[in-house]
């Protein structure tokens, strides 16, 4: 089992793996003097259910989805406490008013029918937090969310420490950072991140995604996306990063507009539904859909 080193070095710190635990003694987590010793065989005789409650109880007691702080500076933090794992492998970002979760889960199929290992990021959960983390198409076992919990927690108290924009860190921006952790550990070939809300300052944005999806646009969370889909589409095209590859499924005249100036602003290569790719037909088929599609390639 990993876990992790913390190393002072100037402003910032370094998290790298070792066989070591923070102890904050004096106080509550994230007061007094940080000190690192040995691991404990503590953790190995709590009971898991129990633990696991813990552990749930702790991430969800913060700000809830709805409710956002839009910021990267938090979400940012964090990742530069935990040595930036969110750049351990390539990334692919999902985008769009309705469909991601969809299309996450079908862009994860075909990525591990090609042979690759897959950790995939979605939201909400219906039954365990747990299913919102998935390597290999399968949610990460609870026993290991609770060892990423009890490596990340501190880290997550000094980030809380700093109320960076005035807020402590919130539920998905945990959820994210978690994610991204869990990949990089795995490790993962490739992680597709299913943005939260909006993109531009989604937590998951805190990844520079190498290929980025962006599902149709239509009228959503217009408190903080904007009231026209030209202001929601600006927001949602955050995710596309210089020199990234953007996938965009068709699109009103009002958000194509948006996407197509975005990407050449930052040089991004636009791939579109209908001049580059199309679904020439979709039937039900056993254990799922059988799919005709034509691309670049034909």
């Amino acid at each position: 089992m990993s876990t992790f080193r913390l190393e002072r070095a100037g402003p910032s710190f370094w998290l790298g793996a070792q066989n070591t635990q923070a102890v904050y003694p004096g106080g509550p987590r994230g007061v007094g003097q940080l000190v690192w010793g040995p691991m404990s065989s503590t953790r190995e005789h709590s009971d898991p259910s129990s633990e696991h409650a813990r552990t749930v109880a702790s991430i969800t007691s913060r700000w809830p989805e709805h409710r956002v702080g839009p910021s990267l500076a938090r979400i940012g933090a964090l990742c530069e406490l935990l040595g930036d794992p969110q750049d351990a492998c390539p990334v692919i970002a999902v985008t769009g008013t309705n469909g991601k979760g969809s299309t996450a889960i079908m862009i994860d199929a075909i990525l591990r029918s090609m042979g690759l290992r897959t950790g995939r990021f979605s939201s909400p959960h219906l039954e365990d937090i747990t299913e919102r983390i998935c390597i290999d198409g399968a949610p990460v076992e609870a026993g290991r969310l609770d060892e990423l919990w009890t490596q990340i927690g501190p880290m997550v108290d000094m980030v809380d420490a700093r109320r960076l924009d005035g807020i402590v860190m919130t539920f998905f921006e945990v959820m994210t950072a978690l994610a991204y952790a869990a990949f990089a550990d795995a490790p993962v070939d490739v992680a597709i991140m299913e943005v939260g809300m909006g993109g531009r300052w989604d937590a998951t944005n805190v990844a520079d995604a190498r290929v980025a999806v962006v599902g149709p646009v239509a009228m959503d969370h217009m408190q903080y996306l904007g009231d026209t889909l030209g202001a929601i589409a600006r927001e949602k095209a955050g995710i596309i990063k210089p020199g990234a590859t953007a996938v965009l499924a068709g699109q009103g005249p009002e958000a194509a507009a948006v996407l197509a100036e975005h990407c050449a602003e930052v040089g991004a290569t636009m791939v579109r539904e209908g001049p580059d790719f199309a679904l020439l037909d979709r039937r039900v088929a056993v254990g799922g859909q059988l799919l005709r599609l034509e691309g670049a390639g034909g």
